[in-house]
C-alpha cells in the first residue's frame, strides 16, 4: 500500500481504519497497474493519469467513489450528479463491504472511463474514453 495512503488510513478512527484498509487492499489487488496517491486530501487511484476510484471520510461514513460509476449500471452505487459521471457508496462498518461487488466495480472502473484528466482543457465537458 502507498505510504501516504497508509498514513491517511492510520489517522482514522478504528472502525473507519478497518474500512479504509480493506478498500485500499482490495483496490491495490484489483487495479495493479494504477498509480495511487493522496489527491485533494483523499486516497485516489489513477489509470494513465485519469482518476478512477477513491475514498473519503464524511460525516455519514466512508464514501467510496468511482469517477465513472454512473455508467456502471450498478444498483448499489448511488449516482450523485447529472453533470459528472461519478457514483458512490457509503460504509459505516467493514461488514457492509461486499468484496464481490467491490471487485466487480473495480473491473468496470478499468473498462468504463470518462476523461476527467482533460476536463479543464475541455472546459468541463466529459468525453468517454472506454
Amino acid at each position: 500500500m502507498n505510504a501516504e495512503i497508509q498514513t491517511y488510513n492510520n489517522r482514522q478512527l478504528t472502525v473507519d481504519k478497518e474500512i479504509c484498509d480493506l478498500l485500499a487492499t482490495t483496490i491495490d489487488s484489483e487495479l495493479t497497474e494504477a498509480e495511487s496517491k493522496i489527491w485533494h486530501a483523499h486516497p485516489v487511484w489513477f489509470l494513465d493519469g485519469n482518476p478512477i476510484v477513491g475514498y473519503s471520510k464524511q460525516k455519514a461514513g466512508l464514501r467510496l467513489m468511482f469517477w465513472s460509476g454512473a455508467s456502471f449500471e450498478e444498483e448499489k452505487l448511488n449516482v450523485r450528479g447529472v453533470k459528472f459521471k461519478d457514483a458512490s457508496v457509503l460504509y459505516t462498518t467493514v461488514e457492509q463491504i461486499n468484496t464481490n461487488d467491490l471487485e466487480r466495480w473495480l473491473k468496470k472502473s478499468r473498462e468504463i472511463q470518462w476523461d476527467y484528466k482533460n476536463i479543464v482543457k475541455r472546459k468541463g465537458v466529459l468525453e468517454r474514453l472506454k
